[in-house]
């Protein structure tokens, strides 16, 4: 079945010369030359990974993660310039799966999508086969559909929250240091640094008290890292 891809950039050359790339590779191509339109185009027909541009009029790339993000977990990967440094690291704590430094080869592009999407289908980081469900009492966790619950409730995690979440729930009351979070979550391809771990933690922990008040199950254990509970 064809991936369905959203790019936005308002760069004219970007959009055609990306999506003739992406289309020649066997994918469907939705195109966007502001932040403002693709907003409403993503909502009401979500792809499954979309390209941002973060320098956009209008709307930026964070802006459009942001709004997005509050309906949205589909993956997100940013284009940045070689002066973003910092815009990469926020993307990357708002909820952004990967980024790509402008200008970059086809051949790079495609790897990031191709790595993203397999993460997102349940591959893992490093492209394993797919693996089983997860139950840790009230916590269970489908790699195959990319759908968590607790307590029989929805919790929408984005790829990147996923894969952390999966890597802690797979070895309860074991610690998992930050490079072992690193790796689940992204593998070799990206580095990141601490801070964008503990804001991906902070997200989860946030998401899952939406659902329930009382949820304590990841654990920090500071100077070292994170586990998940063993109940």
């Amino acid at each position: 079945m064809r991936k369905n891809i959203a790019l936005v950039d308002d760069d004219r050359n970007i959009l055609t010369s990306v999506s003739m790339l992406l289309e020649a590779e066997g994918f469907q191509v939705k195109t966007y030359s502001d932040g403002a339109s693709a907003l409403e185009g993503l909502n009401q027909s979500p792809p499954d990974l979309a390209i941002f541009d973060i320098k956009m009029p209008r709307m930026d790339g964070m802006e459009l993660l942001n709004r997005v993000r509050k309906t949205q977990q589909f993956p997100v990967i940013f284009l940045t310039s070689k002066d973003e440094e910092i815009d990469e690291v926020l993307g990357l704590r708002m909820g952004a799966d990967d980024f790509i430094r402008k200008p970059f080869s086809q051949r790079l592009l495609l790897e990031r999508i191709r790595a993203v999407l397999r993460r997102a289908d349940g591959g893992g980081a490093k492209g394993e086969g797919q693996a089983e469900r997860i139950v840790r009492g009230d916590l269970v966790l489908d790699p195959s559909r990319h759908q968590c619950t607790w307590k029989g409730k929805e919790v929408h995690l984005t790829v990147t929250e996923f894969l952390l979440l999966k890597s802690l729930a797979e070895r309860p009351g074991h610690v998992k240091n930050r490079d072992q979070l690193m790796d689940a979550a992204y593998g070799e391809t990206i580095y990141v640094d601490d801070r964008t771990i503990d804001s991906h933690i902070k997200r989860v922990r946030r998401k899952f008290r939406e659902v329930d008040g009382e949820f304590e199950q990841i654990e920090t254990l500071y100077g070292i890292g994170y586990r998940y509970r063993d109940s």
